[in-house]
């Protein structure tokens, strides 16, 4: 009987389970046989759960043939230390066979002078090219590509473009698409490779070559970048200068990376923590502890307003006694309103959907959205607030009538302020859940003492 495949997590802790024990027991041979019998993400994988000395015995145990495409899957922290860990000559060697984008990655989060002892061993071409990608800004297209691609010549036949391939295929990203460029550099077609194989071996390249390109400038932000991959579901596209010479390409598993990234950001953004760009287990404590701790600081000052708003209004707090029951009610529900806009909203900036010259429009939906959702809460409440809490009429519609409001404000606010930060050029998932909760909880005291006040005439 066969059986069944294992799951992704399971696959993981057999492998990890397997070569611990190879490793425990030194049973080196089989532990580096086992590994050849092993995809290269896979060992990555296993070795980023083990403790680093584990780690780097396993690593040192690999063929040179597999070292480099494991090392590549590795997290950058393991990546350093492993690279830190190796003599200047092995290290070199590493380098040497990772390709450049993935090199230049790694030796960017170095310090200076151990960049300095790896570059000075490693093959000038390598050197070349990762000097090359470092020079541009980071998060642009120009510092995420690789220069290891093939390129090709208008007046090539198929014959010498397979010639060619073969000769530098290896040592390229990829080969699926070829690049054709004319004597200048400049960028004028490409070539997919399905069509080398079916084309005669002396056709010419110039006359069948695909002369509608898209490219993304060195400069490009890497989200737009990503959002580029996003619209034409391209695998790999060519990266170009000023002057439309070839520099590079971006596949797209440095796209994924991207997405990834940018969406973490986000999401810790968000969540009013300060982005860090390792691993929850791989951040220390008091990593972790400066991270969260500015923006602690920050809501818990700000959310002192909503305690100097109570005690301006004691007096009507102290005739009705009962409105302090619903002002958690009433800031929460604000608070979830403000944040279910900012969110949408966030994610349409993201993605493109939606930009600042839209904010008009996007202000008229919300409060349309905010009159439904807030009349139905109210109506839902004032029926609970009569049968359950048994309050007065009067009450309850004064608690009813500021809920409406609230809710307008607060989908107001949250749709509106990540906007006006895209604007400002300021990163819109900083305006989202903790900080508009905090400006949603001062104003619904503020609308609910000012109705009670006005209403009960206190």
């Amino acid at each position: 009987m066969a059986m069944e495949p294992l799951e992704n997590e399971e696959l993981e802790e057999e492998n990890l389970r397997i070569l611990t024990e190879l490793l425990e027991s030194k049973q080196y041979t089989k532990l580096r046989q086992t590994c050849l019998d092993l995809q290269e993400a896979d060992i990555a994988a296993v070795m980023g759960e083990m403790e680093d000395e584990d780690s780097l015995k396993i690593f040192r145990i690999l063929p040179k043939s597999m070292a480099a495409d494991v090392f590549a899957n590795l997290e950058l922290d393991d990546q350093q230390y492993i690279i830190s860990s190796l003599s200047d000559k092995e290290a070199s060697s590493i380098i040497d066979n990772l390709m450049a984008d993935d090199a230049t990655d790694l030796l960017e989060e170095m310090p200076a002078n151990v960049v300095k002892k790896i570059l000075a061993n490693a093959r000038p071409d390598t050197r070349a090219d990762i000097n090359h990608l470092l020079r541009y800004p980071e998060d642009s297209a120009g510092s995420i590509m690789t220069v290891e691609y093939v390129d090709l010549k208008e007046d090539m036949t198929v014959a010498d473009a397979i010639a060619r391939i073969k000769k530098i295929g290896l040592d390229s990203e990829t080969c699926n698409i070829c690049y054709v460029l004319d004597k200048a550099r400049i960028l004028v077609g490409t070539v997919a490779l399905r069509y080398l194989l079916i084309k005669e071996p002396d056709d010419v390249i110039g006359d069948f070559m695909n002369e509608n390109v898209i490219s993304i400038g060195t400069m490009t932000d890497q989200e737009e970048t990503a959002r580029v991959f996003q619209k034409y579901d391209f695998t790999a596209m060519p990266v170009v200068d000023n002057e439309n010479r070839m520099v590079g390409i971006i596949t797209i598993d440095d796209v994924m990376d991207i997405m990834e990234e940018e969406a973490t950001e986000d999401i810790e953004k968000m969540a009013a923590i300060v982005p860090s760009d390792k691993t929850y287990f791989k951040t220390t404590v008091l990593e972790t502890y400066k991270n969260r701790m500015p923006w602690l600081l920050l809501l818990m000052i700000s959310a002192t307003f909503t305690g100097a708003i109570i005690t301006s209004y004691q007096k009507a707090l102290q005739a009705y006694v009962v409105l302090t029951a619903y002002i958690p009610m009433l800031m929460d529900t604000g608070g979830n309103a403000g944040s279910q806009a900012s969110v949408s909203i966030i994610r349409g900036l993201s993605l493109g959907e939606i930009d600042f010259s839209d904010i008009f429009r996007t202000l008229w939906k919300e409060i349309r959205v905010a009159g439904l959702c807030g009349v139905t809460l109210a109506c839902v409440n004032f029926v609970k607030l009569l049968l359950i809490d048994r309050l007065t009429p009067s009450l309850a519609a004064i608690i009813c009538l500021t809920l409406v409001i609230v809710v307008l404000i607060a989908k107001t606010i949250g749709c509106s302020l990540p906007l006006l930060a895209a604007k400002a050029k300021l990163d819109p998932a900083v305006m989202a859940s903790p900080l508009i909760t905090t400006i949603v909880d001062a104003l619904a005291l503020l609308t609910y003492f000012q109705i009670a006040s006005h209403l009960l005439n206190l």
